[in-house]
């Protein structure tokens, strides 16, 4: 398994070399720069300013000169944060995201996963019906929609929980934003499993297990829920970006201090190296997530080989 690691992380190194490539020119393809909203400055101070972080020099020349920097494990000082590095910024948002991330993946894995079983146990039934009905609506309607009526609803109208804020990562000010991140995924979740206990249970060994007289429970359990989760697991890794990338726009709305406020603010201020970082950080976090489906895949299903 290490020599499936080790090949695995090496052949996520071209992808995220593009990916690196493609959003720095990308960022300064966008029209305007990082001093442009500050009042007007004397030419000599923006000269300066360029020089300080070296983009008076060629497009090409910066590009290489962020690689270096890059390979060294220095993200480069942030344009409109000016006391702080990328690194500094992203090591105080990323325990933010990554709490909402991970809250919201388990709640879509356990509340997804539940309801498909009961679906699939149930089908054809106003039960598989309903949750036929909650997961589509729940695909259908993006976070951003979902995110402001929840905090209008339980911050503003019944005043039961903050509309916002991150209060140190209090509980109550947690549930709002992971439930808005969580929802689409649970909606996905719940299809996923319903669809494959549904073929789990109508196979081979499943009906041999029913001829041997066993339980139902054991053999939901113990025989069809193993294959069922299979498809569920293929979806963690496009889940975990979805989530990623999805906190973005949660953190914006409840105000929370995670890479992804950083991301929009470095996009609207036109801070190249506080972009990138975010890039980078959530790029290695998919290829990390990616392997640690294919491990969990193959752990599930003794067809997959790790060679």
């Amino acid at each position: 398994m290490l020599r499936y690691v080790t090949r695995r992380l090496l052949g996520a190194i071209p992808t995220l070399f593009l990916i690196i490539t493609g959003a720095f020119f990308l960022i300064r393809v966008a029209p305007g720069g990082p001093f442009d909203r500050e009042r007007t400055l004397e030419p000599t101070v923006m000269e300066n300013l360029n020089k300080i972080f070296h983009l008076d020099k060629p497009l090409w020349e910066q590009y290489f000169y962020y690689l270096g920097n890059l390979f060294r494990g220095d993200l480069g000082p942030s344009f409109i944060y000016r006391d702080f590095t990328v690194g500094e910024l992203l090591a105080n948002g990323l325990p933010v995201s990554m709490t909402l991330g991970s809250l919201a993946l388990l709640l879509a894995l356990l509340i997804g996963g539940t309801l498909g079983c009961i679906a699939a146990l149930r089908q054809n039934s106003w039960i598989d019906y309903a949750v036929i009905a909650t997961a589509t609506f729940g695909i259908t309607v993006p976070n951003f929609v979902v995110a402001p009526l929840l905090a209008l609803v339980f911050g503003v109208w019944l005043s039961v929980l903050p509309a916002g804020g991150w209060n140190g990562g209090a509980p109550s000010n947690l549930v709002l934003p992971v439930i808005a991140l969580a929802l689409p995924q649970v909606a996905v979740v719940a299809r996923l499993v319903r669809g494959s206990m549904i073929e789990a249970l109508r196979s081979d060994h499943v009906r041999t297990a029913r001829a041997y007289g066993l339980p139902t429970r054991m053999i939901v359990i113990t025989h069809a829920l193993r294959a069922a989760c299979l498809p569920a697991v293929s979806y963690l890794g496009p889940a975990a970006a979805a989530l990623l990338t999805g906190s973005i726009v949660i953190e914006q709305i409840f105000g929370l201090p995670g890479i992804g406020r950083y991301f929009v603010n470095g996009a609207l201020n036109r801070d190249y190296t506080l972009v990138m970082g975010t890039v980078v950080v959530i790029a290695v976090f998919v290829v990390i997530f990616n392997l640690i489906v294919d491990i969990l895949y193959a752990a599930l299903d003794p067809r997959v080989r790790y060679d």
